[in-house]
């Protein structure tokens, strides 16, 4: 497939390159209406998703890199990654299973995040493509990787629909007890990437969430499960992102911005539902955000620095918005948050759904 075919104008040969023994490649999904979802199989990266704007003109509205060199060396290593074994930050990396203490890498401050520097985002998985509209992305953790325990099985399948969705549905399996917790780290960005990409903070965030998770200065959780009302968190109607990103606020001093557990109202545990729906008023592009996770990262990309990414295209700061669909950050080292142990014989599933629409 040439670039000449396809309308993110990326080419798979930029893509393919042997790393760490295993073939990497670019999988361009496409659907009936001619918009496509491109993904790597290296740490499954989105690195485009195409869709057309109020006025039927098409943007890539993920970030993400043009070549294989640039997602493996990007300044955002989790951009628009698969996320693992462990999504979020576990407290000092230490947590305890059986009653064994398990001690993790410190990669963020004094904190394990996102399943260490090796983690999901930085393997090679093995891919297949089923159809134009399906790729499903397998890999094995052996024992130990990363600190923890047991070998995991993974399989993520990526199904981009008709009607401009793009489907996550994962499962994993293990021979040992341990702790798992999946997400997809995409870098939203519905103006259209630009030099520079434009700010989010006009754009317009509604959450189906009445309680958010609080968090120290290093970002763990403090513990309390907090009302949204009267805080810079209650997004229960749509408000711009910008309006109280910066309110003098502990919470959004903390997290330089967005970088919070909101919880996700749910009728029952594993309920397929809205977390969250994105408006972009200038585009009319909006993302709707459906999940089967009790929780949903919100970040706000507050630490980019105006890196490049694809195309010549640049990503400053709070050019884009995170929707991580995952457990609650620190869930082992919390018994009352919902649990993230995988036992064996037990399969780890969830579902996520991005659908792109316009006003």
């Amino acid at each position: 497939m040439s670039t000449s075919n396809n309308l993110c104008g990326l080419n798979p040969a930029d893509f393919q390159k042997e790393v760490h023994g295993k073939k990497t490649d670019l999988f361009i999904l496409k659907n009936s209406n001619g918009y496509e979802v491109a993904v790597t199989n290296y740490g499954g990266a989105i690195v485009a998703i195409m869709v057309p704007d109020k006025d039927g003109k098409v943007a890539n509205v993920i970030q993400g890199h043009d070549t294989i060199d640039g997602v493996i060396n990007s300044p955002e290593p989790y951009l628009s990654t698969l996320i693992g074994r462990f999504g979020n930050r576990i407290c000092k990396g230490k947590f305890q299973l059986n009653g064994k203490e398990y001690s993790l890498a410190i990669n963020n401050g004094p904190n394990a995040l996102h399943g260490g520097p090796t983690g999901l985002h930085a393997q090679v998985w093995d891919a297949y493509k089923t159809g134009d509209q399906n790729l499903t992305l397998n890999i094995v953790l052996p024992y130990g990787h990363e600190g923890f325990s047991g070998e995991v099985k993974i399989a993520v399948e990526y199904t981009w629909t008709d009607d401009n969705e793009l489907i996550l549905e994962y499962l994993a399996t293990t021979n040992k007890k341990t702790i798992i917790n999946l997400t997809h780290h995409a870098f939203f960005s519905l103006q259209g990437i630009a030099n520079p990409t434009p700010g989010i903070e006009d754009q317009l965030l509604e959450m189906n969430c009445d309680f958010y998770i609080p968090i120290d200065e290093t970002s763990i959780p403090t513990g309390e499960i907090r009302k949204v009302e009267g805080t810079p968190f209650d997004f229960r109607k749509a408000k711009p992102v910008g309006q109280d990103i910066d309110a003098d606020d502990e919470q959004t001093r903390n997290g330089a911005g967005y970088d919070h557990c909101f919880v996700c109202n749910k009728r029952e545990v594993g309920e397929l539902s809205l977390a969250c729906r994105l408006t972009e008023p200038k585009s009319g592009r909006v993302l709707e955000t459906y999940t089967t996770e009790p929780g949903v990262q919100v970040y706000t990309d507050n630490w980019a620095t105006g890196y490049p990414i694809q195309h010549g295209a640049t990503a400053p700061r709070r050019s884009s918005i995170c929707f991580e669909c995952q457990h609650f950050p620190d869930s082992p080292n919390r018994p009352y948050f919902p649990s993230t142990v995988l036992n064996p014989g037990e399969k780890y599933t969830q579902k996520t759904i991005y659908k792109f629409d316009t006003l």
